[in-house]
């Protein structure tokens, strides 16, 4: 019959890349073996593929958000998983979106059968945006600030955030993007390794974030009730730290971070926090692949004379959010989130955390498929981030809801 096989994505070909869609296959043989292929070529030109067996229904039809697959790159009903099941053919890639003006662009296809795919029946195409219908994108280099600020369609006024990766340094978009599409005024800070700001600074000063946040608050869209911060990594400990040493935060989530200074010295008004004592002799390095586990680096927390790093989050009136995966291979950000929000608790402080088990280092935006080891930009090795694929993607999906739901409650 040609191509009488439909596939159709619901309820839009076109969509956020956080939004669920459903994907449906019809015109096929009652219970037909089809497999299912999704590709999706990122801006380097690097192909990210999945697919996965399906028996269709004694309709002749399929619908992944019931049906489920027998195998291939998952098994089992997972509505999105041909997403965030991805890879790349290459090792250690890690999918990111650079330009958040274009979207991602994914390919379903249809074939024949459990084997080979040599005969296709029907394909169609998702295109996932990170930026919303009426989002602005603005490009901010004001006093020593380097970032992208984006806002929301409509009049306002907006919560507003404050939004940091990590060590990786750059200025990176695409979560701030979504945010923003989701209705809050985000502001996508870089602090290194861009345009003339250094890979390594030998010192990060407390006043170039006081000043993003000074901007964000004069902005007339955004709600004066104040700011909220999240950050990843070592842009999370920067999060925590801006949360006790600035005024106006009024929220702060920590994903796979720690409680106290880490790597670069942090200069204030009158004070520096030191880094917290590391070892880079503690690298252990994997035979079989070659990858770095930095791991163990860091001195025993615990210890008294590592204190002094300590971020007092107990002096902060801000409210904190900790996520963290279990499965976490970069380093034990459970463990140091736990020990984190211990001290706020001992405290009286209100503070909500959530660990997930086979969750990796990197907590991304939903259906961003895991990446389980990549090239570190800035140390220029390749290191492990850990995570189990289905594991990891459902801690995606409610981190991001818990994210949100805490930033509406708090700003």
């Amino acid at each position: 019959a040609g191509m009488a096989v439909q596939v159709t994505v619901l309820p839009s070909s076109r969509c956020l890349f956080d939004d669920p869609v459903q994907i449906c296959v019809a015109g096929l043989l009652p219970q037909q073996a089809v497999t299912l292929r999704a590709s999706l070529v990122d801006e380097s030109g690097e192909l990210f593929q999945a697919h996965a067996h399906y028996r269709a229904g004694s309709n002749g039809e399929l619908d992944l958000s019931g049906s489920p697959a027998l195998g291939g790159s998952y098994s089992g009903v997972e509505p999105m998983g041909l997403l965030w099941s991805l890879q790349s053919k290459a090792p250690y890639k890690r999918l990111a979106k650079r330009n958040v003006l274009t979207p991602f662009c994914v390919d379903f296809e249809v074939y024949e059968g459990h084997g080979d795919m040599s005969r296709l029946l029907g394909k169609c195409s998702n295109e996932r945006w990170f930026l919303g219908e009426g989002v602005k994108r603005i490009s901010v280099r004001e006093g020593r600030l380097k970032a992208t600020l984006f806002l929301p369609p409509g009049s306002g006024p907006f919560p507003g955030l404050i939004d940091l990766y990590g060590s990786g340094g750059g200025l990176v978009e695409y979560r701030a993007s979504l945010l923003a599409s989701r209705g809050f005024m985000t502001l996508a800070l870089a602090y290194m390794a861009f345009e003339d700001l250094p890979a390594m600074p030998e010192i990060l000063e407390l006043s170039y974030f006081e000043e993003a946040v000074n901007f964000l608050r004069k902005q007339p869209q955004v709600k004066d009730t104040g700011i909220g911060v999240l950050g990843l990594s070592k842009g999370a400990d920067l999060a925590l730290s801006m949360a006790t040493f600035l005024p106006g935060i009024k929220a702060a989530v920590s994903i796979s971070g720690i409680g106290f200074n880490s790597f670069i010295p942090l200069r204030g008004d009158g004070f520096t926090l030191p880094p917290h004592p590391y070892d880079l002799g503690r690298i252990k390095t994997s035979d079989e692949s070659g990858l770095i586990d930095v791991s163990d680096v860091l001195d025993d927390h615990r210890d008294p004379a590592t204190w002094d790093c300590r971020i007092p989050m107990e002096r902060s009136l801000a409210k904190f959010l900790f996520l963290s995966g279990l499965d976490d291979m970069n380093w034990k950000s459970d463990l140091y989130c736990r020990d984190a929000v211990q001290r706020l608790q001992q405290y009286g402080r209100e503070v909500e955390f959530c660990s997930y088990s086979g969750a990796g280092h990197l907590l991304e935006p939903p259906y961003l498929p895991l990446c389980q080891a990549s090239i570190h930009k800035v140390l220029g090795i390749f290191v492990r981030w850990g995570g189990q694929r289905r594991e990891h993607a459902k801690a995606q999906e409610d981190a991001w809801r818990r994210i949100q739901a805490f930033f509406w409650q708090h700003l």
